[in-house]
Order: structure tokens, then C-alpha cells, then sequence
């Protein structure tokens, strides 16, 4: 038996006994697994842990990172109804059973080593299934040191220990491959090669598109408070995640100003020579590379020898472009501290160039608007959530915090952003609790109503004859 069959005949047997646990019995569980990182100690090793083994972002946006998902999630899942009945219909004779799916194999990635194994571990737990887990080789240490004070919970409130596992190490490509095929459910966060891997697994599996958010400012927009809010989520965590802004779209009518209101919060806007020197060290033919990925600002002017007076000061970094595509390494993800700007004439051209960029990367995550509030901002929003490839149109808000749920938005807590058939998702929602559950209908007869031909195609026939 190899040692990863050996994990899952573990998780089934513990699965089986979880099973019987009733919805008191289960939030127990739930809420004593999330202290396992919610504790400040704990939650503090964590993070030290996962910037020192996998050299990305910061330890105090990690702790925020982990505490704040945490707390949204388990604000999600308080009062959500996981066992036995969930929902009952008289009139049309049906109800609902809640029912797990059985065992997990959840992928996660370097950038949340802590944060997103939890969100999975919960999500799972609380609809009665085991969970294995397979980080990253970065994330491994972090994940592995979760799981001890995982257990530690569970052992109080006396559940078993095998509900939750991780693959050993060395962490192999074939290994996550086998617990992918002998599990019952993949739900992958990270990579697309590891999204590609789940969904030809041969395991029904929930993947996540890539990022490369766009987040337009236009004419209306209070400048100021739109700066603070894009340097806050662009410096989060050095842009570890997803959702971070990785370009703006300027209205050419308060361009200028922008610029300025994006200097004063920590910006620097490169010149055409500091932004080919920043090419060089960031992409190789075209595609992002690993040098710069999650730096600090000041990491990235130094390694990348930029020459701009400001540049070891800056939070952030900004470079002019009008391209799209490989030809424009830019216009693409960068997963660091740097963002790039277009100059827009007008709103319909700013929308024609986010569909442009999305046409090469990042359709289906999100798009970021800064206006007014009232009915030019229902307007926009509008016109965005109808011409753009996005499951997301987040409105005057910090866009990597927004996306993945808030207490100040109605977005689920989440670090898994479904991005529908445009990002080649099967899901266009922020990964959730019911996503880890199978649903039984019982189906009762109902009184039978049989409309007419003519009810159904009444439109069409008061226009066209019946011949």
C-alpha cells in the first residue's frame, strides 16, 4: 500500500464515525479546529513560519491574513445548517438533506500556507468530511506545524485525529496526482498547471482562475480615499494574493491628478528606463518569473538596480503602458508591489481596454471600480457586470481585501475565487461551505398543474401565427 492510500483508508474510516455527529456535535468541532490558529500565539508561529520558509510577504499581513479569514469564515458557517434537514418546501413538496462528500484532497499554495489550509479544513469539517491536505514543498513546514495544533484541538473535544491529514514530505507531483484520484473531492487553490491537474484528475474537482485584477478610477471618483484604498490592498502582504490590483485604468480627465493622489500615498511612477530594467528582472520571454514575486518595494529597487530618486522609499511601484499581451509583459499578473497604469478617453474605453488585458489574462476573476456613489455608480457597475468577462465588480473598495470577503461587504469569506467558464472554472463564486456538501431531495407529489401550449408561448404567438 503506498503511503498515500494508507492517508485516505485513514480519512474514510474516520469520515464514517464524523458522519454520525450531530449539527451541536459538529460546530464543536468546527469552532475548536479554528482555534488552532485564531490563538494570537499560535497564529503568530504560523506566520513567522510561512515568510521564513517560503521567502513571501510579510509576517505582520500574515498574521492579519490569517486572523481575519479565519474570523470571516467562522462568521459564515455560525449558524449554517450542515446536518440533517436544510430545507424544506411544502409547495413544491420537497426537502433537503445535507450529506458529505466523504474525503477532500485540498491543494494549496505557497502564498497562504496557513490561511488557506484553514479555510479548506473548516469548510470541510463543518459538512462532516476528513481532509487531506497537499501545500506546496514551500508551504509544507507551515501546513505541517497547522496540523499539530489541529490536533491538538481535536483531541480536546475527542474527535479523530485522521479527519484532518497532509501528505508527507518530499511533496511530489505524483503523490498529490494519486490522493487527487483516490479522493472524493479536489478543491485546488494556486497554480493553473495544479488547477489543469485537478480538473483532469478524473475526481470531480472546484479550481480557481488566475488573477490579474484591473481596477478602473474614473472622473467622479474622491481621488484620495481611491489612492489609500489601492496602496493599502497593492502593499498587502507584498501582493501575495489573486485579487491584488495589478493595473489601473485611468480616465484621461483626472489622470494626472491620480497619479499625484497615488504618489502621496507611497507610488512612484517609473521612467521608460527604470521600467526596462524592471522588465528584465521580472519576466523571462514574456512570462513572469519568481525573482520579484511577493518582495517588498524597496527588495524589488534594489535587486532590479532602479534609479529613480525615490525608488528605495517607495511602497509601490507604477509603469505607463498602452499594449496588451505578450508583447506587454506588463499587462499580465506580477504578483509584487508593481502596478501598471492605462490612460482611458473616456468609460467605454476603459472598459475596452480590460476586456483587451483579460483577453490575454485574468478573465473571469474581478474588476475594481472607483466613482461616486448614487446612480452613476449603479450605472457603471452595471455596464461592467454586463460587458466584462468577471464574476466580481468590486465597488470604492481595497480590492484584495473586498474580493475575498468582508465584514463590510456580502461576499463569503474565502481565499478561493471561482472565475466561471471565463477563467475555465466550473463555479463564477467565492469558494464555499456548500461546496463541500452533497444534498438528498426527498421528492413528495404535489398536486399536478399542467399548463397549456398556448400560456407557455404566448409571447410568440401574439406575434407570430400558430401555422
Amino acid at each position: 500500500m503506498t503511503a498515500v492510500k494508507n492517508l485516505i483508508e485513514r480519512a474514510r474510516v474516520a469520515q464514517k464515525i464524523y458522519e454520525n455527529y450531530t449539527q451541536e456535535e459538529v460546530d464543536l468541532v468546527t469552532e475548536a479546529v479554528a482555534w488552532a490558529i485564531l490563538k494570537p500565539s499560535r497564529n503568530q508561529e504560523l506566520a513567522t513560519l510561512a515568510v521564513q520558509d517560503t521567502g513571501l510577504g510579510n509576517v505582520n499581513d500574515k498574521f492579519k491574513k490569517n486572523y481575519r479569514k479565519t474570523l470571516g469564515l467562522m462568521r459564515d458557517l455560525k449558524n449554517a445548517k450542515t446536518v440533517g434537514i436544510i430545507a424544506e418546501d411544502a409547495k413544491t413538496g420537497l426537502t433537503e438533506y445535507a450529506r458529505p462528500v466523504g474525503v477532500v484532497a485540498a491543494i494549496t499554495p505557497s502564498t497562504n500556507p496557513g490561511a488557506t489550509p484553514m479555510n479548506k479544513i473548516l469548510n470541510a469539517l463543518k459538512c462532516r468530511n476528513a481532509i487531506i491536505i497537499a501545500p506546496s514543498p514551500k508551504g509544507h513546514s507551515t501546513c505541517e506545524h497547522l496540523l499539530e495544533f489541529v490536533y491538538q484541538q481535536l483531541d480536546q473535544v475527542k474527535a479523530p485525529r485522521d479527519l484532518v491529514q497532509v501528505l508527507s514530505p518530499p511533496i511530489t507531483k505524483d503523490a498529490t496526482h494519486e490522493l487527487m484520484q483516490l479522493a472524493d473531492l479536489v478543491v485546488a487553490t494556486g497554480s493553473q498547471s495544479n488547477i489543469r491537474a485537478a480538473y483532469s484528475s478524473g475526481t470531480p474537482a472546484f479550481g480557481v482562475g488566475a488573477g490579474n485584477v484591473l481596477v478602473i478610477i474614473d472622473e467622479y471618483a474622491d481621488l484620495g480615499l481611491a489612492a489609500n484604498k489601492i496602496s493599502q490592498s497593492k502593499t498587502f502582504d507584498n501582493a501575495t494574493s489573486c485579487s491584488s490590483e495589478n493595473g489601473l485604468v485611468l480616465l484621461a480627465d483626472v489622470y494626472e491628478k491620480a497619479i499625484v493622489a497615488l504618489e502621496q500615498v507611497g507610488g512612484v511612477m517609473l521612467d521608460s528606463e527604470d521600467k526596462n530594467r524592471l522588465e528584465k528582472v521580472m519576466f523571462h520571454n514574456g512570462k513572469l518569473t519568481s525573482a520579484v514575486t511577493a518582495q517588498s518595494a524597496a527588495f524589488i529597487a534594489e535587486y532590479a538596480n532602479l534609479s529613480h530618486p525615490k525608488a528605495k522609499e517607495a511602497k509601490f511601484f507604477m509603469v505607463a503602458e498602452d499594449g496588451f499581451g505578450p508583447s506587454a509583459p506588463f499587462s499580465g499578473e506580477k504578483l509584487s508591489p508593481v502596478l501598471t497604469v492605462w490612460k482611458a478617453r473616456n468609460f467605454e474605453h476603459a472598459i475596452d481596454i480590460v476586456n483587451q488585458v483579460y483577453a490575454y489574462q485574468g478573465a473571469g476573476h474581478s474588476v475594481g471600480l472607483h466613482t461616486n456613489q448614487g446612480e452613476i455608480m449603479e450605472t457603471r457597475a452595471s455596464q461592467l457586470a454586463i460587458k466584462l468577462p468577471v464574476a466580481r465588480v468590486i465597488i470604492n473598495q481595497a480590492h484584495a481585501i473586498a474580493t475575498g470577503g468582508s465584514f463590510d461587504n456580502g461576499l463569503p469569506f474565502s481565499l478561493s475565487m471561482g472565475c466561471g467558464t471565463w477563467g475555465r472554472n466550473n463555479f463564477s463564486e467565492n469558494m464555499h461551505y456548500r461546496h463541500y456538501l452533497n444534498i438528498t431531495r426527498v421528492v413528495r407529489p404535489i398536486p399536478e398543474i399542467v399548463p397549456t401550449v398556448e400560456e407557455l408561448l404566448e409571447q410568440y404567438f401574439s406575434k407570430f401565427s400558430q401555422s
